[in-house]
């Protein structure tokens, strides 16, 4: 893994207040309350925090679910799913320095997390299928994609306009694989946030 393309600690800090900010607009969005509705479900982890199996070619962030193995009945934790957002830190720069003075961080930043918490979201309800088959991905792409764009279009800017329009339910740098690397069931304590 290439660290000379990872976030800087400047844009990490950028990545914590954008997705502070995407969960309070999804919360009020899909009328959820209180805010810090999503917080205890997920984490974000920057590219140089990624295991191998985290690490996608072909997306900004990839989403992966954790559930805790539970083997004793009395765990308060059994069958609990946590979800983490692995972020492709150098997609994401790659994808704003070829935009160059287009494409910003923070608006593609704020497209990604809301997007993302979108999907960790309609999981969690039931909405969707964290293992469905690879057909199906494409329409749930579709489907998140129209829903972030609920979400943020009305409010958009110049710059998340820009955002909007070249990235998206289209936007693909590879392949979709049969394969997703990222279900897995571990113990409780490998639950932490790493940025």
């Amino acid at each position: 893994m290439n660290f000379s393309v990872c976030f800087s600690a400047a844009q990490k800090a950028c990545v914590t207040e954008t997705f502070a900010y995407a969960e309070r607009i999804v919360g009020k969005y899909l009328q959820i309350e209180p805010p810090g509705w999503l917080a205890p479900r997920y984490h974000v982890r920057t590219l140089a925090h990624l295991r191998n199996h985290e690490v996608h070619d072909s997306v900004f962030a990839h989403l992966c679910r954790y559930s805790s193995s539970g083997e004793r009945k009395d765990d308060p934790f059994r069958g609990f799913h946590f979800y983490r957002i692995c972020l492709q830190d150098n997609r994401i720069l790659d994808a704003v320095q070829r935009g160059g003075s287009f494409i910003k961080l923070v608006p593609l930043l704020r497209y990604i997390a809301t997007h993302e918490l979108v999907h960790v979201l309609r999981f969690e309800r039931g909405e969707s299928d964290f293992d469905m088959p690879v057909q199906e991905r494409t329409v749930e792409e579709t489907r998140v994609d129209a829903i972030t764009r609920s979400i943020l279009g009305p409010m958009a800017d110049r710059e998340m306009n820009l955002v909007l329009d070249c990235f998206g339910d289209g936007y693909r740098i590879g392949a979709a694989s049969d394969q997703d690397p990222c279900t897995r069931e571990v113990q409780h304590a490998d639950l932490r946030v790493q940025m």
